[in-house]
C-alpha cells in the first residue's frame, strides 16, 4: 500500500504545476522551509479530503486503526485538543451532565463551555506527596453514575504517567449504557511491543485504553511516538452512531485546510509502529530500567518506579529531603547539565522518554542526577538542614466552590483585581498551571483564601502560572472576576 508522504513525494517531482494553495507553490527556494514545503499541498485531486476521505486519507487512515484495534479511526491535526472538543460534543447533549476528574487538560472544560455542560467531579485522588493528579476505579465512578450523567471522561495516563482503571470504570460505564472519553494523549505508545523478558521493573508498556473497552480514545502520536507536533489520532468502538458523530465535531473543530505534512507525519509513524513498533518499546524499556538500576541508590533524589508510575516513559524525579523543588530540579538540569525536561510542578520534574532516545542522553541524564543528589548530599551536611523547607509554600488544593455553570460565568461581563483582594469572588477566567493545563479555578467558581495562598506559592517558585497578571513593578498579582 502506497503511503502518503510517498505520494507527496511522487507529486514533487512530476511536472504537475501548481496554480493553487498553498503561496509558496512547492518551491523549494522560498524559504529556509524547503523541505517541507515540496510535502505541504491543498486538497487536490487524487489527495483525498480529511474531512470527506474515500481515498489515500482513508487508507492511512485503515492503517492506523488496524494497529490499535479501534472500530474507527480519524487523524486530527489540530492535536488532541480537537479531539477532545469533537468526542465530548459527540457524547453528551447539549446543557446535559458529564462526569470528570478535576485534572483533565483544559481542552475538556473549552468543550465543556461550547455544549453548557454541567460538570460533576470524580474526588480528589491527589498523591499529597508528589502533588500530581490521582487515578480511579470502578467502585470511584460506580458510586457517582447517577441518571443524569451521559458520559464520563477520564484523563489515563496522566501526564505523570500513572493510570486509571480503564477497563473496571468502562464496565461501569457500559452497564448505565453510556460512553467512556478517555484522554489518552500521552499513552499513544500503549499496547505496543510484548511483555519481555527484562532485567528490572520494566518489561511492558499498559494495554491501550482501546483494549480496555474505552468508546473514544484520543492519543496526541507526537508525545511519545516519533511523530510531528500537533499530530493525533481519535479511535471511536462500535457504539452505535458514535464515530458518525464525532467525524460530524471533528468537520467543525479541524481546519478546513489541512496540513498534508501533518497527515503524512502521522501515517510514516504509523508505519515506523506497524514495522519496528517491538523495537521503540523494548528500547523506551532498556533505557528505564537503565536509569532505575543506576539511580537506586540515591540518597536525595528520587525517581518513582512501577509501583507509582505505571508508564516506563515518563520519568518522575523529586528530592526527599526538601531541599530543592521542582522547578529547582528542572532548572539545574537545564542551566548547568543542558538538560530540557518537559515540566517542572510544585514537587516534581518530569521528563519524557521514548524508543528514539539516545544512550548518550540517557547517560547524561543519569549523571546529573547523580551529581545533583551527591551536592544535596553535602550541603545537608554543611549545614545539618534536612527538614522538607518547601512545606507550607503550597496549601493542599481542595476543590473550589462552584457558584454558577462555566458556560454562564464565561459570557458575564468581568475585571481585573488584586489577587489578595480575591477571597470570596467569582472567577471570570482559567487560571492553569501549564504544563500540563490543569486548572486551578474555573469560571464560575469561588476563590477561597487556601486557594489563593495555593496559586501565591506557585508564583512565588517561578511555575507557569497562567490566567495571573503581574502589577508593574512587582507590586502584586491581579486576576479576572465576574463583576
Amino acid at each position: 500500500m502506497q503511503n502518503l508522504y510517498s505520494k507527496l513525494i511522487e507529486l514533487s517531482e512530476s511536472m504537475q504545476y501548481p496554480f493553487h494553495m498553498p503561496g509558496h507553490k512547492r518551491n523549494i527556494d522560498s524559504t529556509p522551509l524547503k523541505g517541507a514545503f515540496r510535502c505541504d499541498i491543498t486538497e487536490i485531486d487524487d489527495f483525498d479530503n480529511l474531512h470527506d476521505e474515500e481515498g489515500i486519507i482513508l487508507s492511512a487512515e485503515e492503517r492506523a486503526n488496524r494497529i490499535y484495534g479501534a472500530y474507527k479511526t480519524y487523524f486530527c491535526v489540530n492535536g488532541s485538543t480537537a479531539g477532545v472538543l469533537a468526542a465530548v460534543s459527540a457524547s453528551v447533549k447539549k446543557g446535559g451532565t458529564i462526569l470528570a476528574a478535576r485534572g483533565s487538560h483544559k481542552s475538556f472544560y473549552h468543550a465543556a463551555f461550547l455544549r453548557d455542560l454541567q460538570i460533576k467531579y470524580l474526588p480528589d485522588k491527589s498523591d499529597d506527596k508528589l502533588k500530581i493528579p490521582g487515578t480511579y476505579t470502578q467502585y470511584d465512578v460506580e458510586k457517582l453514575l447517577d441518571d443524569s450523567i451521559e458520559c464520563v471522561f477520564i484523563t489515563s495516563p496522566t501526564y505523570e504517567g500513572k493510570c486509571s482503571d480503564i477497563a473496571g470504570i468502562a464496565e461501569a460505564c457500559h452497564k448505565k449504557g453510556i460512553p467512556l472519553i478517555v484522554d489518552a494523549a500521552h499513552g499513544a505508545h500503549f499496547g505496543f511491543g510484548k511483555k519481555f523478558d527484562k532485567d528490572g521493573e520494566y518489561n511492558s508498556v499498559p494495554k491501550s485504553a482501546i483494549n480496555l473497552g474505552a468508546d473514544i480514545v484520543i492519543h496526541s502520536v507526537h508525545k511519545t511516538l516519533p511523530a510531528m507536533t500537533q499530530t493525533a489520532l481519535v479511535h471511536i468502538s462500535g457504539m452505535d452512531g458514535l464515530a458518525d458523530e464525532v467525524k460530524k465535531y471533528l468537520r467543525i473543530f479541524q481546519t478546513s485546510s489541512p496540513s498534508y505534512v501533518l497527515m503524512s507525519s502521522i501515517d510514516l509513524c504509523m508505519q515506523e509502529m506497524e514495522e519496528n513498533g517491538e523495537e521503540f518499546i523494548e528500547a523506551l524499556l532498556d533505557y528505564r530500567n537503565r536509569i532505575s538500576a543506576k539511580t537506586k541508590k540515591l540518597k536525595n533524589l528520587a525517581i518513582p518506579g512501577s509501583k507509582i508510575i505505571d508508564d516506563p516513559a515518563k520519568l518522575v524525579i523529586y528530592d526527599t529531603s526538601g531541599t530543592m523543588t521542582g522547578k529547582q530540579i528542572y532548572g539545574i538540569l537545564r542551566e548547568e547539565y543542558g538538560l530540557q525536561l518537559e515540566m517542572a510542578g510544585d514537587k516534581i520534574a518530569l521528563a519524557i522518554l521514548s524508543g528514539w532516545d539516545t544512550s548518550e542522553g540517557i547517560d547524561r541524564l543519569i549523571e546529573a542526577v547523580l551529581k545533583i543528589d551527591e551536592k544535596i548530599q553535602k550541603t545537608k551536611i554543611n549545614t545539618d538542614t534536612s527538614a522538607d523547607k518547601t512545606s507550607g509554600d503550597i496549601v493542599s488544593s481542595e476543590y473550589p466552590k462552584v457558584i454558577m455553570r462555566l458556560s454562564e460565568a464565561w459570557d458575564k461581563s468581568s475585571e481585573d483585581i488584586l489577587l489578595k483582594d480575591a477571597e470570596g469572588k467569582i472567577a471570570g477566567d482559567f487560571i492553569n498551571l501549564y504544563p500540563p493545563g490543569i486548572p486551578l479555578i474555573v469560571p464560575g467558581e469561588e476563590f477561597s483564601e487556601k486557594l489563593i495562598k495555593e496559586i501565591v506559592g506557585y508564583l512565588n517558585e517561578d511555575l507557569n502560572v497562567q490566567g495571573v497578571v503581574s502589577e508593574p513593578g512587582g507590586t502584586g498579582y491581579r486576576v479576572r472576576i465576574i463583576k
